[in-house]
């Protein structure tokens, strides 16, 4: 005889993410059809190369790094069928960072998960497995990674997934000491952008685009600032201007580093005199994550 218990027994299915997210509720209805998604990610994992006095990471949650999980579900047809983002401060977002929980109708899906950096002010948008961007503050730390994934039946379901850092990381170190009108250090790169593809991990502009951070290093201490962009290419050649600026945005100095070679995934530093207006501009470029380049200015 057939037997209809057996038919609705099981309603739960749990997907594990090597990616660490935990519990965030999802706003769909639970129907006919429907299993209910639990996305572990645990034994997330970020791809990096150690740096000298640094560790390999395995698991979300003891990156800090990462300050925001963005989690999407998107149709065949590319319609969004669930997105949540868990804020690391924000602990009203979720009850362990990294573990999610939503209800799916049965079908075929691309999932996005995306891993980033954040201060307030930033806004960051997701709008396809093809399609995000950082639409206000600067660009971030930015792990990413895609794949499909079908609900079949109510049968548990486990996936593993591993997130890649998909930004260069730039960094510039003065020679010279901070001096007492510095406020900010302004990045302009000739080429990538703000916007990418989580799919690729590349950028879907090429135009270039500028960041100003503040940088660490008080007044008449040499100075360290940090920048992230998307790259068109894997690997990118482009021209980087900094500029020094005091508190009216005003550029008090200036200087091009002309034919920088960026990778994915790898830490270029810029060393030489920022604050000297008149110095000449030598350059060593030094690369890590992958492998090393130093520019000296």
């Amino acid at each position: 005889m057939f037997n209809i218990k057996a038919v609705i027994a099981k309603t739960s299915i749990i997907i594990l993410a090597t990616v660490s997210l935990l519990f965030a509720a999802c706003s769909k209805n639970h129907d006919s059809g429907t299993a209910k998604v639990r996305i572990h990610v645990n034994d997330f994992s970020i791809e990096q190369e150690s740096l000298p006095g640094t560790k390999d990471i395995e698991n979300v949650a003891d990156y800090s790094g990462v300050k925001a999980i963005t989690l999407a579900f998107y149709t065949s047809d590319g319609t969004e069928q669930y997105q949540v983002t868990q804020m690391r401060d924000d602990a009203t977002t979720y009850t362990t960072f990294g573990n999610f929980e939503c209800n799916l109708p049965m079908g075929s899906y691309t999932m996005v998960v995306i891993g980033r950096g954040y201060v307030a002010g930033d806004v960051f948008t997701l709008t396809s497995p093809t399609s995000a961007a950082y639409t206000a503050g600067r660009v971030r730390e930015t792990f990413a990674t895609t794949q499909t994934v079908t609900v079949a039946n109510t049968d548990d379901l486990n996936l593993n997934a591993t997130l890649t850092r998909i930004v260069p990381k730039v960094m510039v170190f003065s020679t010279d000491n901070r001096t007492e009108n510095a406020d900010s250090i302004r990045f302009a790169f000739s080429a990538g952008g703000r916007s990418f593809n989580p799919t690729t991990g590349r950028a879907t502009t090429n135009t270039g685009l500028v960041n100003t951070v503040k940088g660490s290093g008080a007044t008449g201490e040499t100075l360290t600032a940090t920048s992230y962009l998307f790259l068109a290419f894997d690997q990118q050649t482009m021209d980087i201007t900094i500029d020094v600026l005091d508190n009216t945005g005003t550029s008090i100095s200036h200087k091009v580093v002309g034919d920088v070679p960026l990778k994915r995934n790898r830490l270029t530093r810029l060393t030489g005199s920022l604050f000297t207006a008149g110095a000449p501009g030598a350059f060593t470029v030094e690369t890590r994550y992958i492998d090393t380049l130093d520019i000296s200015f």
